[in-house]
């Protein structure tokens, strides 16, 4: 890389506090130089000398601005990306990628147009849990998939009042990208989508509960979520034609970068709790030794990406995907039917 990149991040709530800006700064060649919010004593209680901005046109007008993170909320992802590639800068949006199909279409087509990359934050590919899975399908230790079932369960029987919890599609915006986004790089795009989604929550604004079957020719998946359920631990149960493998626990690295830790050291994105692996013919069961998670792989693949020198680590082909199942789910929860893709 010749340059340094440098990078405005809009909003510091979860994403922007816990995703962007460790792994800005972590991250050879780039540099975060400015951040939108409006509460600049949450940002400089972490980033004391960090510049702050009251708005998105404030950002723009910086100088040395070349990667602008969107991490506002979902209604504003198209306003916000849009706006940053009119400006001539490269965009990565926290997911979703936008609020509807149709906006993330536009977004994809104004990033084509200008020449410039535009990117969709699916930090899980980079989980502990999921490298591991990775690796067991290539190795053939699972055999043929015949049944893949994903969950990110919780215990949070009462609504938070946060934004996050009164978007349109609830939980299926919230969590379902990231689970949808998973079952396409293993398996590609399925047939067709059931979604099942409610509010189980007594004075839930909107879903808190969803379950999808994604059918493909031979074999199921399912994706699941809620904000009900006490024993919440089951990651993984993956089943195929040699053996099965059940993960419990989550990737570490999230709760790691909201402690205060920084990104790096030895025991980085090291998942303690190992999954098992049950082999079909005798039942023997054993612990399968998990990968390392690391989200910088992302940002270093995306610092790449932007000197031109490797390619886009989520490109908007991909993230058009993910949103179209989103969009197929969110038509058969209506119909309660099965939509074909």
């Amino acid at each position: 890389m010749t340059r340094e990149i440098g990078v405005g991040l809009i909003g510091y709530g979860l994403a922007g506090r816990a995703f962007h800006a460790p792994y800005v700064g972590a991250t050879p060649g780039m540099d975060l130089r400015a951040v939108v919010t409006r509460d600049p004593a949450k940002v400089h209680a972490g980033l004391p000398s960090m510049r702050v901005v009251p708005d998105v046109a404030a950002l723009l007008a910086e100088p040395g601005i070349d990667l602008v993170v969107v991490a506002s909320p979902d209604a504003l992802h198209a306003e916000h990306a849009l706006a940053v590639l009119d400006a001539g800068k490269h965009v990565l949006i926290d997911k979703p990628f936008a609020a509807t199909l149709a906006d993330a279409r536009r977004i994809a087509a104004a990033a084509e147009a200008a020449g410039k990359v535009v990117t969709v934050f699916q930090n899980r590919r980079w989980d502990a849990d999921f490298r591991t899975l990775r690796r067991l399908i290539a190795d053939g230790a699972l055999g043929e998939i015949v049944q893949f079932e994903s969950h990110f369960d919780r215990w949070r029987p009462v609504p938070t009042g946060l934004w996050k919890e009164e978007r349109d599609g609830g939980a299926w915006l919230d969590l379902g990208p990231h689970l949808v986004d998973q079952a396409l790089v293993l398996f590609g795009r399925p047939d067709a989508i059931s979604l099942d989604l409610a509010a189980l929550r007594d004075g839930s604004p909107s879903p808190d509960y969803f379950h999808a079957t994604l059918r493909y020719p031979r074999h199921r998946v399912i994706l699941h979520a809620t904000k009900l359920t006490a024993q919440f631990g089951l990651r993984f149960a993956v089943h195929g034609t040699l053996a099965s493998w059940i993960k419990q626990g989550s990737d570490p690295q999230e709760a790691a970068t909201l402690a205060g830790n920084l990104p790096g050291g030895e025991d980085w994105g090291l998942d303690p709790v190992e999954g098992t692996l049950t082999i079909g013919d005798g039942g023997a069961t054993a612990p399968a030794a998990n990968e390392r998670g690391d989200y910088r792989l992302f940002w270093r693949a995306l610092a790449a990406c932007l000197g031109g020198d490797g390619p886009n680590p989520v490109p908007a082909s991909e993230a058009i995907a993910v949103m179209e199942v989103l969009d197929a789910g969110l038509r058969s929860a209506e119909a309660r039917a099965e939509i074909a893709l």
